[in-house]
């Protein structure tokens, strides 16, 4: 039995559909990246598996559990680390983790804690406050407090929206750890390399819908081919290397100021010019061809 499983689901908010038909099973053990451009659909689809958020249409199950009917018994079998920081900042990075270690029934508290602290890398900081941690502090901290109850599955939503690079590192070896350990992961993101590096499979998603899905080299292959070729020049030159490669059928598109011509090894003499630079396809030809959203 799949650990995740929406069938049909449909969300709407006034007249907008945020989640339109999604159809989407995780199986257990691996991680599931949603990809997609804000505005997708992924922070409803989270916000209805944690039974925040009640579907208009279809049926879903998480670890077993109706939703919304048993949301109450999914979530004391899920760890979740939202999008916004929803820490205590007036008590001690001990205490945020203990409460949930109590609301979850841990029987161990101390035990429970200390794990925490060790996997966030606080240790040295349990008894400082919340609003003495650094931004990448506090997200390491709310990942550990969504795994005080060691929980079957993890939903991370956004994980590392607004972090810098380097502390965007730090979480991804955290989430690495947990995938080793056989914890079932699913994650939204809208950063194309944090897909990459952490997805076992990765779920495009885009008006609410899923339109694509694999692993990340399965559909670079299947969407963008072997082969990219990226040319920067002015915007009058731009547009007749594009005019030559269209004619032959290439796919071409923006690329920050140059244009990028997806499947270039397929393409005739003279479709790419001397100057472009060559470069193996990425998932992110996949992204911005299929949601026609510049990638970050």
């Amino acid at each position: 039995m799949p650990a995740i499983e929406l069938k049909g689901v449909v969300k709407r908010f006034g007249e907008i559909t945020a989640v339109d038909g999604l159809d989407l099973d995780v199986p257990r053990g691996i991680c599931l990246g949603l990809l997609g451009p804000n505005g997708a659909g992924k922070s409803t689809t989270m916000r209805l598996l944690t039974g925040q958020a009640i579907a208009d249409e279809g049926s879903l199950r998480v670890l077993g559990h109706e939703l919304p009917a048993e949301a109450k018994e999914a979530r004391a079998e899920m760890g979740v680390v939202p999008q916004l920081d929803n820490l205590d900042v007036d008590v001690s990075v001990q205490d945020n983790l203990a409460v949930f270690a109590r609301l979850y029934r841990v029987k161990d508290v101390r035990a429970a804690v200390d794990r925490g602290l060790e996997l966030a890398r606080l240790s040295d900081r349990r008894t400082d406050s919340v609003e003495q941690l650094s931004g990448g502090m506090r997200r390491r901290l709310l990942l550990a407090r969504g795994l005080m109850h060691e929980p079957d599955l993890m939903l991370l939503d956004e994980p590392t929206v607004g972090l810098d690079p380097q502390i965007r590192t730090q979480l991804w070896s955290l989430v690495d750890l947990l995938r080793s350990q056989g914890v079932t992961i699913l994650m939204s993101t809208h950063y194309i390399e944090e897909a990459q590096r952490l997805a076992d499979e990765v779920a495009v998603m885009t008006h609410g819908k899923i339109i694509a899905r694999g692993r990340p080299d399965e559909l670079i292959a299947k969407h963008a081919g072997r082969e990219t070729a990226e040319v920067y020049a002015p915007p009058a030159r731009l547009a007749e290397v594009r005019a030559v490669a269209e004619a032959q059928g290439l796919t071409v598109r923006p690329a920050g100021p140059a244009i990028a011509i997806v499947g270039s090894e397929r393409a005739s003499d003279g479709a790419i010019p001397p100057e472009a630079i060559r470069r193996a396809a990425s998932l992110e030809d996949v992204f911005v061809l299929l949601t026609g959203e510049e990638a970050e």
